[in-house]
């Protein structure tokens, strides 16, 4: 007997031999095949296996979601989300990079002058501290996301937990103005390190989630991932020469 299947989270080749693996393993599946473009899985079985049985072999990977074709209640996939105006598609961090600059020019008033290296460093402090948030709400779906590009967390699955607590900290550096040099430097290494699989990603033409704002938002990877982390590095780099 064979049934088809809705599948959600996938975000590349990777996703799809993961999910396909952990199927095959269950009693009575005779074959897994799974369309990645329509989000969907065909499956042949011996038996009568249930969806809740589906379900619980893919438990430790909550992002994957599988429901029975009958019953599917169609959930929005990067590809999906892509075929959006780019307003739509954009707008959260648009608002959250608007509200970031508003605060942090409104904390210039104060200031008989704009202090550019002041003005810097708040808006960093924002920036580091409102997206490790999202980071932080659904940890391990941002870990699994960015191990799909990043360039080190591919190699070593524990870096996108490490890096989620690394923006935290250096958020909180760039507010209390800890140790600004070394906090500079060490955000240039970690952003000029993670805009690299972003470049590859979005040069390739891949369709995959960006982790940026974590699992929270359904954000396809493209050139606004690439401004977002070149800002950083322009930044950390500008004040860095500043205070030479």
């Amino acid at each position: 007997m064979t049934h088809q299947y809705q599948l959600e989270g996938l975000t590349c080749d990777g996703c799809v031999a993961k999910v396909k693996s952990l199927l095959s393993t269950i009693a009575g599946i005779e074959s897994v095949g799974i369309n990645a473009q329509r989000n969907e899985a065909t499956i042949s079985m011996t038996q009568h296996v249930s969806t809740e049985t589906l379900q619980a072999a893919l438990k430790d990977y909550p992002k994957y979601t599988i429901v029975d074709k009958i019953n599917v209640v169609r959930l929005p996939s990067v590809e999906a989300e892509s075929e959006k105006p780019w307003l739509e598609t954009y707008k959260p961090i648009l608002l959250i990079f608007g509200y970031i600059t508003l605060v942090t020019l409104l904390i210039q008033l104060g200031n008989d002058r704009f202090d550019a290296m002041q003005w810097m460093q708040h808006f960093m402090a924002g920036f580091f501290l409102v997206f490790s948030f999202f980071k932080l709400l659904n940890l391990t779906g941002f870990a699994e996301s960015y191990q799909m590009y990043d360039v080190i967390a591919r190699r070593f699955p524990a870096w996108g937990y490490v890096y989620a607590f690394t923006e935290l900290g250096l958020g909180l550096a760039y507010l209390t103005n800890f140790q600004p040099q070394v906090t500079n430097v060490l955000t240039f290494v970690v952003m000029s390190l993670s805009i690299i699989g972003v470049l590859q990603s979005v040069l390739n033409k891949r369709r995959i989630q960006c982790a940026c704002l974590g699992a929270t938002f359904n954000l396809p990877m493209s050139t606004v991932t690439i401004i977002e982390d070149g800002l950083m590095i322009a930044m950390s780099a500008g004040m860095i020469l500043m205070t030479l």
